[in-house]
């Protein structure tokens, strides 16, 4: 699954607990990332600097679905039941 451009909900719902540019302590669950753009677009997308983390992350089916609500609700919750 590709990613949907300007959902950005992997970079609003979950915690990110490693340095970020501009976010050096990371971010807290809920958090919109520093990096996300105004078109929720990430502005270190394919740049070296882009945490590891994030280019860890998939887009796939079960936590993206559709539509971003859904996404942000689904990464929510894993959010919460990982904690």
């Amino acid at each position: 699954m590709d990613c949907r451009l300007g959902c950005g909900a992997c970079c609003i719902a979950p915690s990110i607990s490693s340095s970020i540019p501009g976010m050096e302590n990371g971010k807290k669950a809920g958090e919109r990332c520093i990096q996300l753009n105004d078109d929720n677009l990430c502005k270190l997308f394919e740049k070296p600097e882009r945490p590891q983390v994030c280019l860890d992350f998939k887009a796939c089916e079960w936590v993206c679905s559709d539509n971003n609500e859904t996404a942000f609700i689904t990464l929510t919750e894993l959010e919460f039941s990982t904690q």
